[in-house]
């Protein structure tokens, strides 16, 4: 009988991990603090073709990959099934069915194998990739969290409690690069193409801030720069105008990200915290990372940032937080269900 009150905790666990809430089936492999393997089947050029992602289709998707990116996550980590101490799965926030796949998969292993299940909070895996590039890094830091589905600056006062200081107002920062990019007419993903197309364009338009400081603290607000990017186009078709649409990439992206680094700093700062990570997919943005590099080095502050290919959905970040949910003894019931929100902190 499958009981979580009767597992012992070892001390550098096999821990398998599982990410399936949006257009990536992900596996990976890590015993203790190394990161064994981390595969990735991918139905974002099958999604390209609708100009994001089609719920249907990711889940259909995942189906038919996950079997088959669990088995190469094994066989690159040169681990048997029998060999996992615990299995680590997304299980919110996400698209509902694509997480049921996931989610499914990891409750028939863990059922079959009389294992931990670990059910992980998306966007805790995002916080957790720093620990994939420093297995030194240590609470208390502050965390840049920029996505598709969230921006905030947060305080990571231990290993399991996060402290929000500092949210959007609306839109997150990856939506708003994503509108953006369909504006410019650009292919979907539309974040990493708008970067492409700053690359040859000027910062020469004023779009507003995406920061906004209110008695609340530090807010940020993407709509008003969605939608001035949005007029601005709009108006240059009306009348007939040229548009270059690198420079609109370029100056959209500056007013986009700076918000972010100064927000991260600024909390360090008065925090009095002399480490700050990065997590989620916006912060694979190449003028992101430049960024925040220079300002954290300005400051005498400590950059924990991961790899790109760690920024993005990936499944080493769910099994690196699920090392930490392992460690703390947090193990899910065989009922637990998706969730699509899951509160930040």
């Amino acid at each position: 009988m499958y009981d979580i009150k009767s597992f012992k905790i070892k001390e550098n666990p096999v821990i398998l991990g599982l990410e399936s809430s949006c257009d990536e089936t992900a596996a990976a492999v890590i015993r203790g603090n190394k990161l064994l393997s981390s595969e990735i089947i991918s139905s974002a050029t099958e999604q390209a073709k609708y100009g994001g992602v089609v719920p249907e289709i990711a889940s259909r998707a995942h189906t038919e990959a996950v079997d088959e990116v669990v088995a190469l996550a094994l066989e690159k980590a040169g681990v048997t099934a029998r060999e996992i101490d615990a299995v680590a799965v997304t299980y919110g926030a996400g698209l509902l069915g694509a997480l049921l796949v996931g989610l499914s998969f990891a409750k028939s292993l863990a059922y079959t194998l009389d294992i931990p299940l670990i059910a992980v909070n998306h966007i805790r895996g995002h916080m957790a990739a720093a620990y994939l590039v420093d297995n030194d890094l240590k609470p208390p830091f502050i965390t840049l969290l920029a996505s598709g589905g969230h921006t905030a600056v947060l305080h990571t006062e231990s290993y399991t409690k996060s402290q929000v200081l500092g949210g959007t107002l609306d839109d997150a920062a990856g939506e708003a690069f994503d509108k953006v990019a369909r504006v410019l007419g650009l292919p979907y993903p539309g974040g990493v193409n708008v970067e492409r197309l700053a690359e040859q364009g000027r910062d020469c338009i004023q779009f507003p801030s995406a920061k906004v400081r209110n008695s609340d603290g530090l807010k940020f607000s993407y709509s008003g720069l969605k939608t001035a990017v949005i007029n601005y186009c709009h108006n240059a078709e009306q009348k007939g105008i040229n548009l270059n649409a690198a420079d609109v990439a370029n100056s959209f992206q500056r007013a986009a990200v700076e918000p972010l680094v100064a927000g991260a700093v600024r909390c360090a700062r008065e925090c009095g915290i002399k480490t700050v990570s990065a997590g989620g997919g916006v912060v694979a943005n190449g003028y992101l990372r430049a960024r925040l590099k220079a300002e954290c080095e300005k400051a005498g502050i400590k950059l924990v940032l991961p790899e790109k290919k760690f920024c993005t959905d990936n499944a080493a970040m769910i099994a690196a937080e699920g090392l930490i949910q392992y460690r703390a003894g947090n193990f899910a019931p065989l009922d637990i269900n998706a969730k699509a929100q899951i509160p930040l902190a």
